[in-house]
């Protein structure tokens, strides 16, 4: 049997960026939530569309641009449709969007929340001396690889760093730097098991 234990984890933000933006309401520089509606506005076969945010503490609100001034024939029809009817995925993906929230407003802020689904791809737990995890997001996060890690198999952050050092955990791409940076899709980790005490509670944690 395969002593290396394959899961796959599914990363999911839970939180979606909030950028910081003067309030006229309140006098001062607040955070804005993302409402999940869009406002479509058509001015003869001209287009324009927003994703609506409010401030957090008294619902002002804050138009972030997403079309402008678009001939209705470059729209596709569908894309159209769920912009019309405020869809969820689509409002979602553009709340995420922090290239874009930046390049508007300058100044965001991120949360490191997440919700993790877990898969066993291959391997049994009985035979198991090393872990591997396959990372999936579904869209980027500010969460650093060593917390991630750290809360789910539920370790501490320097005992991670000892495993890194004495090569029992390994990351690719980018190595040992690896678990300073954001999580990233693609990343593998490999755990070596082999003699920890309490291997049977990390792949527990991990997913099994």
């Amino acid at each position: 049997m395969s002593s290396t234990l394959r899961i796959h984890w599914a990363i999911t933000p839970a939180i979606a960026p909030q950028p910081l933006i003067n309030c006229n309401r309140c006098g001062g520089v607040k955070a804005y939530r993302c409402s999940g509606k869009f406002r479509v506005n058509a001015n003869g076969k001209r287009i324009d569309v927003w994703l609506i945010y409010r401030c957090v503490d008294c619902d002002n609100s804050w138009n972030f641009g997403i079309l402008e001034r678009c001939n209705r024939r470059d729209i596709e029809p569908a894309l159209l449709q769920a912009l019309e009817r405020n869809d969820v995925g689509l409002a979602r993906r553009h709340a995420f969007d922090i290239v874009a929230l930046r390049s508007k407003v300058g100044r965001v802020e991120e949360f490191a929340d997440v919700a993790v689904c877990k898969a066993v791809l291959g391997g049994t737990r009985e035979s198991a001396a090393v872990l591997e995890l396959q990372l999936g997001l579904e869209m980027p996060t500010s969460l650093r690889l060593d917390r991630l890690l750290a809360s789910e198999l539920g370790i501490s952050r320097s005992r991670l760093q000892v495993l890194e050092e004495r090569r029992l955990l390994v990351v690719d791409p980018d190595g040992a730097k690896a678990l300073r940076k954001p999580a990233r899709a693609g990343m593998t980790v490999r755990v070596d098991l082999a003699g920890e005490p309490d291997h049977e509670a990390i792949i527990r944690a991990a997913g099994w």
